[in-house]
């Protein structure tokens, strides 16, 4: 096994010795061991490199050249493709034309990442599910296209064409060539993101990001008190390295003891009564989600321990680091609706297709939404399939939703019933829409749902025929008629008093 991931690494052999004592492949030994390094670096940086004591030129280096130096070890000279993307979207960027420059810089740099998907799976290695050098592209893929429309934002349009987001997130003059590499290479998240605006870190080189500003968080409100202290990541970065060791043992503890793939075997679908067939895959989803878990929070981590992640105040004083956080554990385990688990898994991502495709695309927004994260992930036919299956399952819970749901407000027992039953639903949904996610190819896919006889994919349209469900531009356009409405009465109702005081 050691010469197999020795010959399918491409970066440092220094561990090698490492990966076959724990027998684990090397490029997965040399992404955790960079992302550990990283995260003293972090702590070094926030204490030595403090924009109190350094200037953002000397900031930006340092991080840029870190992050250089751990792609380099994880990736060897695949790592070049970090600097061609960057570079290729840099030059459409600036010679561009600000008016089309976010369209040609999104085809560009989406592009070269599909183009690199296909070369490593239909050229190198089908099947390589491990630390690839296109999971950094990815990222910095999504660094790209959002800074592209954010400075289209903030240099072509007005302010009254702009939402609140839109205005926070606009940039109102072009990056630098080292701000611009630095963003999109910093050692704080090369290797697993997360993803960030160009606005927010610039704070953080800079030292503003503990000033008083119009932020939204996650439910739209504005951030909590304001001190004037700088708060410390100590005691979130101790939780969240916490919640890595555990999620990192619990997925080495049963992810061979519950293997997706059991799902298909003809002797386990034969054998086995169907109900704990649903049982089994919501098992083995469970131990496959800890992985991403270790991932993203170990990279919140890092961030954190750098000084970058602050989101401001709760309500008690005590400080969040949640600004830049992929997801909500508790959230994800027990949410009630194919949305919610969405909403709080790969947050920045959600972010990222919402600011870049459903916000601004004219046409059914959710099913170009679903394509390009499609695009995004990679080339493998699974991907589409789950994407595929998502559109389905997510015009099935919001007719669900609107049509069910307010049936079971009426009391605390009802709602309770109902949480408790969409619940199962959502997980076993779940479950079912990310199996093709799992098994990459289209065979092994479509004979799982064979094996299910397609059952909630039919029920999915079943529904979506039979509840009717209003469209999202419909929604708003009798919002605002209804708002319309409520004005002319109010201003009708003010004119009659008028003419009663007149009269009087």
């Amino acid at each position: 096994m050691a010469t197999q991931t020795t010959a399918s690494c491409t970066g440092s052999t220094l561990l090698q010795p490492i990966s076959e004592i724990i027998n684990l492949p090397l490029d997965q030994v040399n992404f955790v061991a960079c992302q550990l390094f990283a995260l003293l670096m972090a702590v070094w940086f926030r204490i030595y490199l403090h924009p109190s004591k350094t200037s953002p030129f000397i900031r930006h280096v340092v991080a840029t050249l870190l992050g250089f130096y751990l792609a380099l070890f994880c990736f060897g000279w695949y790592s070049l493709h970090f600097l061609v993307q960057s570079g290729l979207s840099y030059s459409v960027i600036v010679f561009a034309g600000l008016e089309h420059m976010h369209k040609y810089c999104f085809i560009v740099t989406l592009g070269y990442l599909i183009l690199c998907q296909i070369t490593r799976v239909y050229v190198f290695d089908y099947g390589m599910y491990s630390a690839d050098f296109t999971g950094p592209m990815m990222v910095i893929t999504q660094k790209i296209t959002s800074l592209a429309f954010e400075i289209h934002d903030g240099l072509t349009k007005r302010e009254g064409q702009l939402t609140p987001s839109q205005k926070y997130l606009a940039i109102r003059r072009m990056p630098s060539l080292l701000e611009y590499l630095s963003y999109n290479c910093n050692f704080m998240g090369i290797l697993a993101g997360p993803t960030c605006s160009y606005n927010d870190y610039m704070a953080f080189i800079e030292g503003t990001c503990y000033q008083p500003r119009h932020q939204e968080n996650a439910n739209g409100k504005e951030n909590g008190k304001y001190k004037q202290s700088e708060p410390s990541p100590k005691n979130d970065v101790i939780s969240k390295l916490c919640t890595c060791a555990i999620s990192l043992a619990i997925y080495l503890s049963l992810c061979k003891l519950i293997p997706v793939e059991h799902s298909i075997d003809d002797d386990f679908v034969n054998a086995t009564p169907f109900h704990l067939q649903v049982i089994y895959l919501y098992l083995a989803m469970l131990a496959l989600r800890p992985k991403y878990y270790f991932v993203w929070t170990l990279a919140d981590a890092i961030n954190n321990a750098a000084g970058f992640g602050f989101n401001g105040y709760n309500k008690d004083g005590s400080p969040r680091w949640d600004m830049i956080s992929n997801l909500r554990i508790l959230d994800i385990e027990f949410a009630t609706s194919f949305k919610m688990f969405l909403d709080n898994w790969n947050i920045q991502t959600a972010l990222w297709l919402k600011r870049v495709c459903y916000e601004r695309c004219p046409v059914n927004p959710t099913a170009a939404t679903f394509l390009l994260s499609a695009m995004w992930h990679g080339v493998y036919p699974g991907y589409y399939l789950t994407f595929l299956t998502g559109i389905a399952m997510t015009m099935a819970a919001r007719a669900v939703r609107h049509n069910i749901r307010p049936h079971f407000l009426v009391s605390d027992s009802y709602k309770f019933i109902y949480d408790v039953i969409t619940w199962a639903w959502t997980q076993v949904a779940i479950s079912y829409t990310v199996v093709p996610f799992v098994l990459l190819a289209v065979g092994p896919s479509l004979k799982f749902y064979r094996s299910w006889y397609f059952c909630l994919h039919l029920l999915c349209l079943l529904v979506v025929l039979a509840l009717p469900v209003k469209s999202r531009r419909r929604q708003a356009k009798e919002q605002q008629d209804c708002l319309q409405d409520n004005q002319t009465d109010h201003n009708s109702t003010e004119n009659n008093c008028n003419q009663k005081d007149k009269a009087t």
